[in-house]
């Protein structure tokens, strides 16, 4: 069985690194290396640093536009195509060229939290559960027929945790999984779009908290507390949790919950390194 890998952020990095060992693939696409920050330093997806870092001799290809590449995916001769955050719309032409189809890697239990931000929205939910779904991709956003998924316990991961949680479980579910399809030993389940649910792109105001509402979670509000804490856990580590004092911008790294209040361990005042406290306001 040959299969390309379609990926670039961490999720895509850590799902790649459960398969290079036992189940490498033909080859991997990955977008360009990209400016980054103020100083717009030319940086590589994470998926081409995790294949540098292991000295892997799997080719990468990194296409501006995948009609570029289209050739070269069709002279491979795939079976299947995976694509887990590739983080661009892959057209329905490059879809079709896998004589198996394409499958998707999505971090939650789908029809649950489609779109963009499952991971984030589902600890914004206070969910005690989420999981990976591997489907069968096609013109519809995380709509195809579902081939497997496996859920974990949520238990207050942040968001770098839960990703790197799901990840490797979608590693997991393509080892077991991949040959079964290409033996024709699954059979695609049509998700049941009443269940169906959808998240959207975060902006900086989403992740704000009212400094009244801080003070509510400190002093015992256990639905404050709850709320709050999902905030600083979803939005670790952007754009980051956020309050105002006054006019002082305050960033809330890290925190507990016990004993129904909200309990904060780390902060970051406007241009200051962060600081460690223990418990109460900043």
């Amino acid at each position: 069985m040959r299969y390309v890998f379609f990926g670039s952020p961490r999720f895509a990095a850590i799902v790649l690194a459960g398969l290079l060992g036992k189940m490498p693939p033909a080859a991997v696409v990955a977008n360009p290396d990209k400016p980054v920050g103020r100083r717009q330093v030319l940086t590589p997806p994470a998926v081409k640093t995790m294949l540098l870092e292991r000295d892997s001799d799997v080719g990468l290809l990194q296409p501006e536009k995948l009609a570029e590449i289209a050739p070269r995916l069709r002279e491979l001769e795939p079976d299947i195509f995976v694509v887990a955050a590739y983080g661009k719309i892959i057209p329905k032409s490059i879809l079709e060229i896998p004589r198996l189809g394409t499958i998707g890697v999505h971090p939650s239990l789908l029809p649950r939290y489609r779109g963009a931000t499952p991971i984030q929205s589902a600890i914004l939910g206070g969910e005690e559960k989420t999981g990976t779904t591997l489907y069968l991709m096609d013109a519809a956003v995380d709509h195809g027929p579902i081939l497997a998924s496996s859920a974990l316990p949520v238990i207050g991961m942040s968001y770098p945790e839960l990703e790197a949680a799901l990840a490797k479980l979608g590693g997991e579910l393509l080892l077991e999984a991949l040959p079964k399809v290409a033996a024709g030993e699954i059979k695609p389940q049509v998700q049941d779009e009443s269940q169906a649910t959808f998240t959207e792109k975060f902006e900086t105001q989403d992740a704000f908290v009212p400094w009244e509402e801080l003070a509510r979670a400190a002093s015992g509000d256990l639905d404050a507390a709850a709320v709050v804490w999902r905030k600083i856990r979803a939005f670790d580590p952007e754009p980051g949790a956020w309050t105002l004092k006054g006019e002082e911008r305050i960033k809330l790294l890290r925190a507990d919950l016990k004993d129904d209040a909200l309990s904060l361990r780390e902060i970051q005042r406007a241009g200051k390194m962060p600081e460690r406290i223990s418990g109460g306001l900043p």
